[in-house]
């Protein structure tokens, strides 16, 4: 069985990209931006979110 596991580096730039996506997100939300890219924002993030809750961190 294949075992998918993050490097403690992937993890944190997968972290810092849904935070810079997220915060995109928000700002488009606010300004009543252009709606896809809200969703192009917001299921970055969520994805992003989901993958670092779900596969483990390799701290070996």
């Amino acid at each position: 069985m294949l075992y998918l596991t993050l490097t403690p580096k992937l993890a944190t730039i997968v972290f810092v990209l849904a935070c810079l996506s997220g915060y995109q997100y928000r700002r488009s939300w606010v300004a009543e931006g252009p709606r896809w890219q809200l969703w192009v924002f917001g299921l970055f993030t969520a994805s992003s979110f989901a993958i670092l809750a779900f596969v483990p961190i390799d701290v070996s």
